[in-house]
């Protein structure tokens, strides 16, 4: 909105003699870490009310797990107001509409799938504790298939957009590999790498509705203690945006034999809107929470985080930078699957896996900032494949 207001006002801005103080707004840089500034600020501002909203609409968690010792422990987390994950979104959707480029096409997808995940996520928190109200230690909200198939359709929505707004670019349609060159500098200039992968539109719809769909459900996973996921996903959104500074520029992206998406530089608003909503909400989730962002929250900022690396076609990075998420959702599907095919054995004390530790004795704190480490230095490492080409 600011942005095309300055648009539109250049000559009255201009004859103000304040034109020079406004341009700042045609800088990405700037647009991106004020989105986080208002992202954050929206959030705290909106923060104390929303939580007593939901108190007093008795919207509370009331968390239910198969291991007795857990239940023990999170015992104080009960009747703490969930569905904080509406503030998360209402702070990201308003510093965009405020700073973003709203002709972006880019945009619009993000948006499009923040707000779809939210109306799932807010739909299985408000099933969950109508349910649970009704009889005590129910926890159903949709069922596995119900939601997996809202985000497959989603993701299938997403990965068409995606591959239209490609055009004839197959940079934008490779599959980025570790220790791969996108580019070969040529005599005639930079030309497409003949080993990269350019995926067709199957294979290219397939892995952004199954990357949507798992990160999501990865970072949903993950939201079991206080402050894990708000702070691992401000840690992936900061490294993320990075990336879409790199892939958003011809220069930056042809120096970084890296594939350029012509348009996506305008996701920087998205990332850092993203960064400074997760910093705001730590305000109010890091222990003792006040408030959980719960499916309506974790929902919507994993399957934007898997939209966007789709977007500028940084899947496998992704799986790095995200690698405290993946991680988390990869001992859920171990320990299921050991317990089936073993007739009730585990691996692990509890899954995911911040429970095993929680349960062998690291305080709540500590399994969360050592978790938070562990995010900033796959970020970094991620990084630092940028350069490894």
């Amino acid at each position: 909105m600011l942005y095309h207001l300055l648009q539109s006002s250049d000559a009255w801005l201009e004859e103000m003699g304040v034109y020079s103080l406004m341009q700042v707004l045609y800088q990405i840089e700037f647009r991106a870490f004020a989105a986080a500034i208002a992202a954050w600020a929206f959030v705290l501002v909106a923060g104390r009310p929303f939580i007593n909203w939901l108190r007093r609409m008795k919207i509370g968690d009331v968390p239910e797990f198969n291991r007795e010792a857990l239940n023990q422990i999170m015992r104080s987390k009960a009747a703490t107001p969930t569905m904080g994950g509406a503030l998360i979104i209402g702070g990201i959707l308003t510093s965009v509409l405020l700073l973003g480029d709203l002709t972006n096409r880019y945009l619009h997808l993000a948006l499009v799938v923040m707000i779809w995940l939210g109306l799932v996520g807010g739909a299985d928190d408000w099933l969950k504790l109508t349910t649970a109200r009704r009889a005590p230690g129910s926890r159903d909200g949709l069922r596995p298939w119900e939601k997996l198939l809202f985000q497959l359709g989603l993701g299938f929505i997403a990965a068409v957009f995606l591959w239209r707004l490609t055009g004839d670019n197959e940079a934008a349609r490779s599959l980025v590999l570790p220790f791969q060159r996108t580019y070969v500098p040529m005599q005639e200039g930079l030309v497409l790498e003949p080993s990269v992968i350019v995926l067709g539109f199957p294979f290219f719809v397939i892995s952004v509705m199954l990357l949507v769909a798992f990160t999501s459900n990865a970072v949903n996973i993950t939201d079991g203690l206080d402050g894990l996921a708000p702070g691992t996903m401000l840690i992936a959104s900061l490294a993320v945006m990075l990336l879409c500074y790199v892939a958003g520029s011809p220069e930056r992206a042809q120096y970084m034999l890296f594939p350029y998406v012509e348009g996506a530089l305008e996701l920087m608003v998205v990332t850092g809107a993203m960064a400074g909503a997760c910093l705001g909400f730590l305000w109010f989730n890091c222990q003792p929470a006040s408030v959980y962002m719960g499916d309506t929250g974790s929902l919507p900022l994993g399957g934007l985080l898997a939209t966007i690396a789709c977007a500028i076609r940084q899947e496998v990075l992704l799986l790095i930078i995200g690698g405290v998420f993946f991680f988390e959702a990869a001992s859920v599907m171990l320990q299921v699957g050991y317990f089936k095919l073993t007739g009730g054995k585990r691996i692990f004390r509890c899954a995911p896996i911040h429970h095993h530790f929680h349960m062998g004795g690291w305080q709540e704190n500590q399994v969360v900032v050592r978790f938070w480490i562990l995010g900033v230095m796959l970020a970094v490492g991620a990084l630092v494949l940028l350069k490894l080409r």
